[in-house]
């Protein structure tokens, strides 16, 4: 149940995104983010952006206003250059791409 809502959400917000191919990759990696363990789910994962300093972006994210927007280095800081050189690696991009790919696409999600 949960994973069908979340491959619903996913796919509404990579209408939103240029790219296709990369987009679905980029949003399976932002819901891996989101679920994962090891992060601590959406709350380590709020707690890691607060942790860099951007946490009134994040707080953005999970209220009802206008979702604050985070730049790819910004993305990089918060979550570290060895997550974001992973996910480019299992996406075949540059750490670069990666990042504002994830940039575009976890404020939307959240």
């Amino acid at each position: 149940m949960i994973m069908g809502l979340l491959d619903k959400i996913a796919s509404m917000v990579g209408d939103g995104l240029p790219g296709e191919t990369e987009n679905t990759g980029i949003l399976q990696q932002a819901i891996s983010l989101i679920n994962s363990p090891d992060v601590g789910g959406l709350s380590g994962l709020i707690e890691k952006f607060q942790n860099s300093g951007l946490g009134d972006t994040a707080a953005s994210w999970v209220g009802t206003g206008q979702n604050q927007p985070v730049s790819g280095e910004e993305m990089i800081n918060a979550l570290g250059s060895d997550k974001i050189r992973e996910i480019a690696s299992r996406l075949g991009m540059s750490r670069t791409e990666a990042a504002d790919g994830l940039a575009s696409a976890l404020p939307q999600l959240i």
